[in-house]
């Protein structure tokens, strides 16, 4: 039992999640507009296989508003909230230079300009950043299109000023494309990553989602940030019937552009009330839809028990935290249902890239036997004793390489030397070493007010500050709360002569 939202009047409801027919399925009824059961996760078998990676609670010490009435009511973050915000949101504006049908924000649509001041957006910055006991260490400024603002490159080096360690923005690449040395600007300014819509590998995705052809400005924005080295994270919104035929495409396109393209976070569409409720199953798709679909595309060689959820890695944080003799930081400890990913290398066959040469980082590592051990040494370190920090970097020098599978190790990488590396010598270098030749490979499920959990939404970690103070959950803020925070710090827009 959870509480969910009806997808009409946004009213919290009573809801349960079950499972049938080998579906988990949610299931709510409005007094005013009846019964919805729609698909949470189409597969009950990996649905449970992730319910193992429960993550832990870290709550923020200092809600920005006082809980009252049922969840989601007065989201901001308040006491009930049970993670820490990883990624901070900031829409700097809702203008856009295009006008898609799949988007959250348009001020073409609302007839109404959302645009915070800089000071404005100092405060959201130190919002996020006071939250405790963890500050935000990462910031992604999004909109509407960040890019029309003119001021976006200050924007960024104040993020830098007010102490986030990851700055990115979420853009549709047009002006990344149109002027060659904005990519440098940006990178100079302290940007760490391009976060790039990018729909397919063929006109028809961008025809349907964005209503142009798009390709040729998407492959020219990654190269003006490949010259001005700037890392670049490709973002397909997935659309069945009309891109997840070319999941697998994307991949290798990624690796085609492995130069400065470092990962893909495929999201499947959310139906935030653009979509008539008759219409919703028939074009969702869940995380297992898309990992079957990887499994299909690359012929077997990125299979479904391949992928984790991002609370999978907590371990890890704890090790270092028991290791530095300090409580873990932040970490990716979101609901183990928001998401799901795996690293994934490519060996090139005659010097082309092709989908039947991809090797999952879980070919060669023991990957759960790695966050068994982890989880063994960090219960030693935190009991304490004698020498027990040099105790447990031996054993780790002598067990860490026996969870890996020498044969199927990828050409060219020295995976013992790395993690040893990593977990006894905290080298962060040799971290990116290996994210280096890796391609990381992720789906978001965002939630919609047809499968809208509280279970999950408690469990956020990427979060919205707005111009009020308070700190908004994403699917919340997505579900509910933007049309009202628009409403009240927007003005009539105005005709854009530019």
């Amino acid at each position: 039992m959870t509480k969910s939202l009806c997808p009409i009047c946004f009213k919290p409801l009573d809801a349960e999640v079950f499972d049938e027919d080998g579906k988990i399925l949610i299931k709510k009824t409005c007094d005013e507009h009846g019964e919805f059961v729609n698909t949470y996760w189409s597969d009950d078998k990996l649905y449970n296989r992730v319910k193992q990676f429960e993550p832990t609670i870290t709550s923020v010490e200092n809600p920005s508003v006082e809980k009252f009435g049922d969840c989601p009511n007065n989201c901001g973050l308040c006491e009930d909230h049970e993670t820490s915000t990883v990624l901070g949101l900031i829409d700097v504006t809702n203008r856009c230079n295009l006008r898609c049908p799949v988007c959250f924000a348009n001020a073409a649509v609302s007839g109404r300009l959302y645009e915070p001041t800089q000071d404005e957006i100092r405060e959201m910055l130190r919002n996020l950043r006071n939250l405790k006991p963890h500050p935000t260490p990462a910031i992604q400024y999004a909109g509407g299109e960040p890019t029309v603002r003119k001021d976006l490159v200050e924007l960024v080096a104040m993020a830098k000023e007010e102490g986030f360690t990851h700055v990115q923005i979420a853009t549709n690449g047009l002006r990344l494309a149109r002027k060659e040395n904005f990519a440098k600007e940006l990178k100079d300014a302290g940007l760490n990553t391009v976060y790039l819509a990018f729909d397919g590998v063929t006109p028809e995705p961008y025809i349907n989602n964005r209503g142009k052809n798009l390709l040729p400005q998407k492959i020219q924005a990654i190269e003006n940030c490949r010259k001005a080295g700037l890392g670049v994270v490709l973002v397909p919104t997935l659309i069945k019937g009309v891109n997840d035929q070319q999941i697998g495409e994307i991949i290798k396109f990624a690796f085609d552009h492995r130069e400065n393209v470092y990962g893909v976070n495929f999201q499947p569409v959310s139906f935030s009330g653009r979509t008539p409720a008759s219409q919703v199953e028939e074009q969702r798709i869940t995380i297992p839809d898309f990992v079957n679909e990887i499994a299909k595309q690359t012929h077997g060689d990125v299979n479904v028990d391949d992928f984790y959820p991002p609370s999978s890695v907590e371990p890890f944080a704890r090790f270092i935290g028991a290791l530095e003799g300090e409580s873990p930081g932040v970490t990716l400890n979101c609901n183990q249902h928001c998401g799901i990913a795996t690293y994934v290398f490519m060996e090139e066959t005659e010097g082309k890239n092709t989908l039947n040469n991809l090797i999952p980082i879980t070919k060669f590592i023991d990957v759960e036997g790695l966050f068994e051990l982890l989880d063994k040494y960090s219960d030693k370190l935190e009991k304490g004793g004698f020498g027990i920090k040099k105790r447990v970097e031996a054993s780790a020098v002598k067990n860490l390489p026996k969870l890996i599978n020498t044969d199927e190790v990828p050409e060219g990488l020295d995976i013992k030397k790395i993690l040893l590396n990593v977990f006894t010598k905290r080298s962060y270098d040799a971290l990116g070493e290996f994210s280096k030749d890796a391609m990381l490979i992720s789906c978001m499920h965002f939630m919609d007010p047809f499968n809208f959990d509280e279970d999950r939404v408690k469990k956020c970690i990427i979060h919205y500050a707005t111009p009020d103070g308070r700190i908004i959950p994403f699917c919340t803020m997505n579900s509910m709360y933007r049309e009202s925070v628009e409403e009240e710090f927007s003005t009539p827009l105005k005709e854009d002569k530019n």
